[in-house]
């Protein structure tokens, strides 16, 4: 196969986690590459396009069930919050809390810089007053907060059920590591999908209109891109499936015919029918959800759903660090 052109420096400059990741998940059976690496520019554009797709509820339900509960999140939160979110995007419900708890400095924190530096600017024209901080960061690791924010009392900010995205230990190391991030004192608003009939599950990711699909491929594409892939695209699609005795979805890109190609000069070969686990969602009951923030380091204060029983939004407040045996 012919090795695709390059943009000067490019492939130099890929993000050496994302390359290790990369070559780690096509070595190992079965074959699975980590969810946040979606996010480059053009994934992060496809899945605000997806946010508003008819099928995918999660959105515009967490953002109604936002608009009723973020005056009681004001209330109990209190005044001169730093408001700090993790995995920001395009920030389309971010407005509603802003709006209602009135921060005295908003940080989003986000994998994909030019799309957080975007957003950012849209929302700092929308709160002129309101001192944005913009963080480029992966929200998985430890992170040290700017130090503009180190003696403000911090709400953390996890909407969208992306913490469905990690396996349940993943989700809890995670929930430690924000509330190390966070800070004593700290509270944490977090969304969480609802186990439901896989009849409304299945569609939120894999819409008639092929942009979940569009968003799944464009990792091979990323890839090819980044790590001069030769992965022939075409040869592969999209699929979403309801793992029952997991609770979860799970996004596959299944071969359609036998494969060989190359990423960074190391060879790979795959077999029409083989997949690349790309991504889970899991989904909780009520009592595993409060169980999870519990087993982070968060005790649940509040919560809410709406009407349909589909999504929650939990409040929830750092627990104190045991002390060292």
């Amino acid at each position: 196969m012919l090795k695709p052109e390059i943009e000067d420096g490019e492939q130099s400059l890929a993000d050496p986690a994302f390359r290790a990741d990369v070559l780690a998940g096509f070595a190992r059976r079965p074959r699975a590459i980590p969810a946040r690496w979606f996010y480059d520019r053009r994934g992060s554009e496809l899945f605000e396009a997806i946010t508003d797709l008819p099928e995918y509820y999660p959105t515009r339900t967490e953002a109604g069930i936002l608009r009723t509960a973020s005056p009681e999140v004001a209330t109990i939160a209190g005044e001169g919050r730093a408001v700090v979110e993790f995995g920001s995007g395009s920030s389309t419900k971010t407005p509603i809390l802003l709006e209602a708890v009135a921060p005295l400095v908003y940080v989003p924190i986000d994998i994909s810089g030019d799309f957080l530096r975007e957003s950012s600017r849209v929302l700092s024209n929308q709160f002129p007053e309101l001192l944005v901080l913009p963080f480029e960061a992966d929200f998985m690791r430890p992170l040290s907060l700017p130090q503009t924010i180190a003696e403000t009392p911090k709400l953390g900010f996890f909407p969208g059920s992306t913490i469905g995205n990690m396996i349940p230990l993943m989700a809890v190391d995670l929930l430690r590591t924000m509330r190390t991030s966070l800070g004593l004192g700290a509270m944490l608003l977090v969304g969480m999908d609802r186990i439901k009939d896989p009849e409304i599950l299945v569609p939120a990711y894999d819409d008639a209109a092929g942009v979940t699909a569009a968003f799944n491929l464009n990792l091979l594409e990323r890839i090819n891109r980044e790590l001069g892939g030769t992965i022939p695209v075409d040869a592969f699609h999209h699929r979403a499936i309801w793992n029952d005795d997991r609770a979860r979805i799970e996004m596959h890109l299944e071969a359609t015919r036998d494969v060989d190609f190359t990423i960074d000069g190391q060879a790979f070969a795959m077999t029409a029918g083989e997949t690349i686990h790309t991504e889970n969602s899991h989904k909780y009951g009520l009592r595993d959800a409060k169980i999870l923030l519990r087993s982070g380091g968060w005790t649940p204060i509040a919560e809410w759903s709406d009407p349909d029983g589909l999504f929650s939004l939990y409040l929830a407040e750092a627990q104190a660090e045991r002390p060292a045996p």
